[in-house]
């Protein structure tokens, strides 16, 4: 065996998926050990002290991930070993309070701008950027990651409480990012939006999730209208201020596969049907504590075309005849309501139901 070269050594590793006969191999030989390295593609991280003593010997990585607090000198030093990376999957596992509570590291600085900045500097090839729940991740950041990774295709910035219109202009400088999750980003406005609809991105962007973005208005979403290649737009909880007057802006995009608008409580029956007649390709709808949607809206998807899965949880306007009409949508495959109706509907409408889709309560 002594005279297998690292090349044919390598061969042979790309045969061994299981992460444990992988670590196996590596045990064997110092050569061993050294090809597994060369060859290894990913790494999850639980104990970031540890990183100088290991990330060495993983030159080739592509996927980064930690689900735990990191500085932002272990970061640069992840840009300097590896700089050919791909994925960065810093999404925390769990808030600060949380690590607090049960870990007791209150003193622990978790990543902010710097660190981001050195990794996308270093690891131009960055395809996706996920940090969800990165307190510290703001404007400079962000900045970086459009400015020097041109490849960028996802970005996740799901609860980075720093995450402004300022940030948002820069994505808007995008023309690579086809996935965005801005989640309860609770500075961004309608002055965000308009940068979204109106930047390079919009030509891109495929997939826009805003829910708990509480400061937007009908202003900003009526001006999403204008990204003609959305498939996938989050809504949710978005608060009061989105009306019909959004909703109606919304049901123009027609190339929407997927929509939720899941507790907005002034939206009523003139979206809906609006989203029913323009949203040709719609797949899935969630109304989700819609309030003022009734059957009058919800009986226009009995004649949808493309339409999979209809949420309609906590919508109490819905009544039996309104249900009778939308399972007659042939394309329908899933249908929820609110289990509180369960005991309401008679058997025999179970069955019907059942006949023509998957029923689920919520």
């Amino acid at each position: 065996m002594s005279t297998l070269g690292d090349d044919e050594l390598s061969l042979v590793l790309k045969w061994v998926y299981d992460q444990n006969d992988r670590k196996s191999f590596s045990q064997v030989c110092k050569q061993w050990l050294r090809v597994e390295g060369l060859s290894r593609l990913s790494v999850r991280v639980l104990e970031p002290d540890l990183l100088p003593n290991f990330m060495p010997r993983f030159p080739n990585l592509l996927f980064f991930e930690t689900q735990v607090f990191i500085s932002d000198s272990h970061l640069e030093f992840v840009a300097k070993t590896c700089p050919r990376l791909q994925v960065l999957n810093l999404n925390l596992r769990k808030t600060r309070e949380e690590f607090d509570e049960v870990d007791g590291i209150s003193g622990f600085e978790d990543v902010g701008d710097d660190g981001i900045s050195a990794l996308a500097n270093g690891c131009r090839n960055l395809t996706k950027a996920l940090l969800r729940k990165r307190k510290n991740v703001g404007t400079v950041a962000v900045i970086s990651l459009v400015k020097f990774c041109k490849n960028l295709t996802s970005l996740d910035l799901g609860r980075c409480d720093l995450v402004d219109d300022q940030a948002v202009e820069a994505i808007g400088c995008s023309n690579s990012i086809r996935v965005l999750n801005l989640e309860a980003c609770s500075l961004i406005t309608d002055h965000g939006l308009a940068v979204l609809a109106t930047g390079l991105i919009s030509r891109t962007l495929k997939k826009l999730i805003l829910s708990e973005c509480d400061r937007i208005t009908d202003s900003g979403v009526s001006m999403l209208k204008h990204m003609c290649c959305l498939e996938e737009l989050n809504l949710a909880e978005c608060g009061p201020k989105i009306t019909d007057s959004g909703g109606l802006a919304v049901s123009s995009l027609s190339s929407l596969k997927k929509l939720n608008l899941a507790w907005l409580i002034n939206l009523s029956d003139v979206t809906v049907i609006a989203i029913a007649k323009n949203c040709m390709n719609l797949v899935a709808i969630d109304l989700t504590g819609c309030e003022l949607v009734t059957g009058v809206g919800v009986r226009e998807f009995g004649n949808h075309e493309s339409l999979e899965y209809l949420v309609l949880a906590s919508c109490h306007n819905i009544c039996m005849n309104d249900l009778n009409i939308v399972v007659r949508c042939q394309s329908l495959r899933d249908i929820v309501l609110d289990k509180g109706l369960r005991m309401w509907i008679p058997m025999a409408m179970h069955v019907h139901i059942s006949m023509f889709c998957q029923l689920h309560w919520r």
